[in-house]
């Protein structure tokens, strides 16, 4: 009984944190594999994790999320209302998952992902002291986008040519 409160809990918190999400763009100094050149949709956790899946790494039949979990599904998908099973809410009406029940679900606007993004409590506040990310408002219209070639390039443009978020 007490797990399954503790599961209810969990799930309740998950859904009703604000949504959070922001663009980590990787600075061309970055030159860590996993994420050279990428674009992460990041959300940071009520613990003070942080979790996200990378946009611009096309794969078929699933996009590259991250180097965490690598064999696991993850889903980003749109809905008007919290879903039932456990799902981070990262924008309005948009929530990232890796619940069978989330991923298995035919939402009209999704994106589905191998693995996902990770840092420990304190790990990415450390990389980005170290200057290695633009920090960038996230939007559905972005994360959605079908064809993410060049946009890491547009997005380094867009944070060079104003003040990013820091």
């Amino acid at each position: 009984m007490k797990t399954l409160f503790f599961s209810l809990f969990l799930l309740v918190q998950m859904q009703l944190q604000p949504p959070n999400a922001v663009l980590l763009v990787a600075k061309p100094e970055l030159l860590d594999p996993n994420f050279r050149e990428t674009v992460v949709l990041a959300h940071q956790t009520e613990d003070g994790s942080t979790v996200g899946v990378i946009l611009n790494r096309p794969g078929e039949p699933r996009d590259f999320g991250g180097p965490v979990m690598q064999q696991i599904p993850v889903v980003l998908f749109r809905s008007a209302q919290p879903p039932e099973a456990p799902a981070f809410h990262v924008l309005p009406d948009v929530y990232l998952s890796m619940h069978p029940q989330n991923v298995n679900n035919v939402a009209e606007t999704r994106r589905l992902f191998t693995g996902f993004a990770g840092w420990a409590p304190g790990q990415l506040e450390s990389e980005l002291a170290r200057d290695g990310w633009y920090v960038l408002p996230a939007s559905a219209e972005i994360v959605f986008r079908q064809d993410t070639k060049g946009l890491w390039e547009e997005l380094v443009r867009k944070a060079r040519g104003r003040v990013a978020m820091r």
